[in-house]
């Protein structure tokens, strides 16, 4: 079996050499790229690559324009890593479609743990599992989502919610439960992290936003009317 290929893009070498250096004892194949320019050439080049970890600080074109020009044609997974903190910054990242997002400095064990769930998630999928409720059809195996018919884009992360949604129908769901099971590990951040992604997915599921019931002071539920 051909190893997953994960590009890794950052301006500084020793980062670049650490992530290589604890993806490549995983089993991943990494390509790296010194800049937004590079990764962009690189990720056009191979269309195989299954996830970005990309910098946002970096030289020619930062890691915000690269994920913007990436959406515009991939939904493959990234992960952002920056040396800014701010919460305005990660509700950035996460409106232009990240699916995850860490400060610098972190473990590159516990960014190895993340990239592994991500991609379990993305490549672990049940090819004969189609989810249906409402007039919304989720087929996890071709990772698409049909509103009566037609096909709607959504991006990962709002593909991992609308499936988790579906999947626990008429239960209430709290925020942290939410992110344990679609982000796949404990957030001690804003609840808003949830509720961004919550707010882009009813907007795309038009009439039918209105199945996801806001729980106030605890979360969400999914519910057909």
């Amino acid at each position: 079996m051909d190893r997953i290929k994960i590009l890794v893009v950052d301006d500084e070498s020793r980062m670049r050499k650490l992530l290589k250096d604890f993806l490549e004892r995983e089993g991943y194949r990494v390509i790296e790229a010194a800049d937004g320019l590079e990764a962009m050439e690189r990720f056009y080049e191979d269309k195989e690559i299954a996830l970005l970890i990309l910098d946002v600080m970096m030289p020619n074109m930062d890691g915000w324009q690269v994920c913007r020009e990436v959406r515009q044609s991939s939904k493959v997974p990234i992960i952002m890593l920056t040396a800014r903190s701010e919460e305005r910054d990660e509700l950035q990242g996460f409106e232009l479609g990240v699916d995850e997002y860490i400060s610098k400095p972190f473990s590159p064990k516990i960014l190895v743990a993340r990239a592994e769930a991500i991609l379990r998630r993305a490549h672990a999928l049940d090819a004969e599992q189609t989810l249906n409720a409402g007039g919304i059809s989720v087929d996890k195996s071709a990772h698409q989502v049909k509103i009566d018919g037609a096909e709607t884009e959504l991006s990962y992360k709002e593909f991992e919610l609308l499936t988790y949604f579906i999947e626990n129908q008429g239960i209430a769901l709290s925020r942290e439960k939410i992110l344990n099971n679609v982000w796949n590990y404990d957030y001690f951040g804003d609840a808003r992290t949830i509720d961004t992604h919550v707010k882009k997915l009813r907007n795309k599921l038009g009439d039918k936003g209105n199945y996801i019931k806001t729980i106030w002071g605890m979360g969400y539920k999914f519910e057909v009317e």
